[in-house]
């Protein structure tokens, strides 16, 4: 039957009257909150005899609560759990599960294996199995993360410093969290540079829960601006060999850190002693592999320490479109020295400023804390690092803050997910209005007729 015109405009009013905006749309298109990046993740879980059945309840709520602060889907992140103890298990598959319940409720069901401990057998059969296209992994990408996460309490039965290299040579980002009487060195031999963020250690499974805040803020991809990011290194004779091998693992570390893609940071680097080499410019590599190989691959100049006339080749043709610089992009400059430069930095530090270029200033050994300061940008706590040993430089990754995002507390991961609990209560409360509707308009028809 058609509906009257004044009954078809009731309806109409009556609907008007529950609107919303369409809470469909993930949290963090409606909100302006962050998003998780796309990423496939596999859980690699120790279910070992030594894991108590309760300790394994545990280890499963730790699953379900880092689960419920990713964007799950077939393009955003993809989950799969590996179960191991003497055997392994694939759980769940990346593309087994689609949505969020789903996945949680599977995981709900995993049932330890209780037997040994083969946590290199695991990482092996993740690397083929679990990561693979067939499984639900997607073609490797610059633009999706592959990441694994190990839950273990024990020492393994077999060798995992090899197969876990091999994994992370195949672009598997590893974590490694251990539990108990863990053994840590094995832990380091699985995660992933820098050490610091890929270690973890809690002191029982009934503990572990407070490092779901950590993870889901790791894998939370804040809206981060393109960036050119220049790094100004100091390869004088001072610093000698040994130690600028241990600055070359550092600029990686950093790199590791950055969002390196061809939209968002570029990367360029200038090495300086006596004269000035431009080892690559702006945009020569858009990915971190090709990026920390060329870095690996710069040779020691050695000689002198003309730190001014490095910084008046930055500020000339680093940071200039001619040498790959972007237009409108915002540019960074890390200046890394080991002692007193030969020449006055004065003006080219005041130039690199004066042209937008946010500068930190990162010293070891030797260097003059007063020259650090004059390169180092504004707030200078924030843009200035010292350190007496080169083997310490890794605690100033942690401290660089280069990819920051565009909006106020973007990466807030928990409003994130209280967003998300408060749509889905939305949504819910919404469908059981429009199904009394439905009863009021089939009513109202009824009477019509």
């Amino acid at each position: 039957m058609m509906l009257s015109p004044p009954l078809f405009l009731l309806l109409l009013g009556l609907i008007g009257a529950q609107a919303t905006p369409d809470l469909r749309k993930p949290a963090s298109a409606v909100a302006g909150l962050c998003k998780t990046r796309p990423t496939d993740l596999v859980f690699i879980v120790d279910s070992s005899r030594s894991v108590r059945p309760s300790e394994f309840e545990q280890v499963k709520v730790f699953l379900a609560k880092v689960i419920e602060g990713l964007d799950v889907g077939p393009n955003a992140t993809r989950v799969g759990v590996v179960n191991y103890a003497s055997r392994v298990k694939n759980e769940i598959s990346l593309k087994t599960y689609r949505t969020k319940p789903g996945l949680v409720k599977a995981v709900t069901k995993i049932e330890p294996l209780s037997t040994g401990t083969m946590t290199g057998l695991s990482i092996q059969f993740a690397l083929n199995v679990a990561f693979s296209e067939g499984e639900g992994a997607r073609i490797k990408s610059p633009d999706i993360s592959k990441v694994a996460i190990i839950v273990t309490d024990g020492r393994p039965q077999d060798n995992v410093k090899d197969v876990a290299q091999r994994a992370r040579d195949a672009g598997i980002e590893i974590f490694a969290i251990g539990v108990g009487r863990v053994d840590m060195s094995t832990l380091r031999q699985m995660a992933s540079q820098p050490l610091d963020d890929h270690v973890d250690y809690v002191e029982s499974y009934s503990v572990i829960e407070k490092l779901t805040k950590k993870f889901k803020e790791a894998f939370c991809a804040c809206s981060v601006s393109a960036k050119d990011v220049v790094f100004l290194i100091d390869g004088s004779k001072s610093i000698r060999p040994e130690n600028f091998e241990l600055v070359k693992k550092w600029i990686n570390q950093i790199i590791d850190k950055l969002d390196v893609s061809e939209s968002k940071t570029h990367v360029g680097l200038v090495q300086y002693s006596s004269s000035v080499k431009e080892e690559f410019p702006l945009g020569r590599y858009n990915n971190k592999k090709d990026l920390k190989e060329a870095v690996k691959k710069m040779d020691y100049m050695e000689k002198g320490t003309m730190t001014g006339q490095a910084l008046r080749f930055m500020a000339d043709v680093s940071v200039t479109v001619s040498h790959g610089a972007r237009p409108g992009v915002d540019k960074v400059g890390i200046a890394f020295t080991d002692g007193r430069s030969q020449d006055y930095i004065g003006d080219a530090a005041k130039k690199l400023k004066d042209i937008g270029v946010e500068m930190y200033a990162v010293g070891v050994g030797s260097a003059v804390e007063e020259e650090l300061r004059q390169i180092a940008s504004e707030p200078t706590k924030d843009h200035y690092f010292y350190t007496a040993d080169f083997k310490a430089m890794n605690q100033i990754v942690q401290k660089l803050q280069i990819d920051n995002c565009t909006e106020e507390d973007p990466c807030e991961c928990d409003s994130l997910v209280k967003f998300q609990k408060k749509v889905e209560d939305a949504l819910q409360a919404l469908t059981k209005k429009l199904e009394s509707m439905s009863k009021r308009i089939a009513l109202l028809e009824n009477k019509i007729v």
